[in-house]
């Protein structure tokens, strides 16, 4: 089917990308070190099948699988909104420093030996101290310009950066493992998909009916004020929006990179620029990538398990080098 064609088609390519999503979640139930039949599956599910294969889609994989599902559609909807805030299509949901603030805060808990829960609380405590620091300093006497918050953002994350260092070079040798392992993305303990799944639909519909504001907006702040969108309440609802979004993820799998930079600019690629269908395009597209990305992390070496994070890292870094150079061939013709 040509991008033309579901470009004139929205609904019809959300369609589409919401069979490649329940795929997603199919495939990672069924596929792993215990290989699980469909109709195992299918009754683990909606009947009352009992047995090993269903125990294991019960108990281990389901919570995992919308864990992943949950995270990837937060971070791909981060990083669209931050596209449009920063009006950079290089923007993504780490840029401003949020994810360090996490990561400070969960290896903080790590360092002081509380439980996975504390744990948790800690990363969301963390990412919300960053991003208010962000906004707060980037706001300063009333001024707020995408290049002030973008600064302010990378002075954040570069103390976060400091800090996480400085934890792993004085944390106990046994504990630098699970640290680094948690750093690269981690979803073997996300047990609790909930939450993030409930964000990620209650945000999706907060923003939603700010499509076509958004729409204004990328073409630049002066259109959007001579059209009459309040730009100030618009770009600090963004931000706020693009962190939460961020801070829950990180807290769920740990910090995993591309996937709010690329699925965005695939989907821009493939559907146009309405934000009205890029979002939920890009939910889509970014929650069935991060739960085909840990299924393979869980499969490739099983039972040894990679990094969630190593493995979008290794499929966004090609795919972004590719649209680079598509670019650059379609520049200079």
């Amino acid at each position: 089917m040509s991008r033309a064609r579901l470009a004139r088609h929205p609904f019809l390519a959300l369609a589409l990308l919401a069979l490649a999503a329940l795929a997603a979640l199919a495939l990672a139930l069924a596929v792993g070190s215990i290989a699980v039949p469909a109709r195992e599956v299918f009754a683990a599910l909606f009947g009352d099948g009992g047995g090993t294969g269903a125990a294991v889609v019960r108990e281990l994989r389901l919570s995992r699988a919308l864990a992943c599902f949950a995270s990837g559609g937060l971070l791909a909807l981060a990083g669209t909104l931050m596209q449009v805030l920063l009006r950079n299509p290089l923007a993504d949901p780490y840029i401003l420093g949020v994810s360090g603030g996490a990561a400070v805060g969960a290896l903080a808990a790590v360092v002081l030996g509380f439980a996975a829960p504390w744990m948790d609380a800690a990363a969301l405590v963390g990412a919300l101290a960053a991003m208010l620091a962000v906004f707060g300093l980037a706001h300063g006497d009333g001024s707020w310009t995408q290049t002030r918050l973008l600064l302010t953002g990378v002075i954040v994350a570069a103390g976060c950066g400091a800090a996480i260092t400085l934890m792993l070079a004085l944390a106990p040798a046994a504990q630098v493992r699970s640290m680094l392992f948690w750093l690269m993305g981690d979803a073997s303990a996300a047990n609790r998909p909930w939450p993030a799944l409930v964000v990620l639909a209650v945000g999706l519909a907060a923003a939603l009916p700010f499509g076509r504001d958004l729409n204004v907006l990328a073409r630049g702040q002066l259109s959007a004020q001579a059209l009459g969108v309040d730009t100030r309440r618009l770009r600090r609802g963004l931000y706020v929006l693009a962190s939460l979004f961020t801070a829950v993820a990180v807290t769920l799998v740990g910090t995993v990179g591309f996937v709010g930079l690329v699925v965005p600019h695939l989907t821009r690629l493939v559907l146009g620029n309405d934000q009205r269908v890029l979002m939920p395009a890009s939910a889509l597209a970014g929650g069935a990538l991060l739960t085909v990305a840990d299924t393979l992390a869980r499969t490739v070496i099983a039972p040894r398990q990679l990094p969630v994070g190593v493995l979008t890292v290794l499929i966004g870094v090609p795919v972004f080098l590719f649209l680079l150079a598509r670019n650059a061939r379609g520049q200079t013709r």
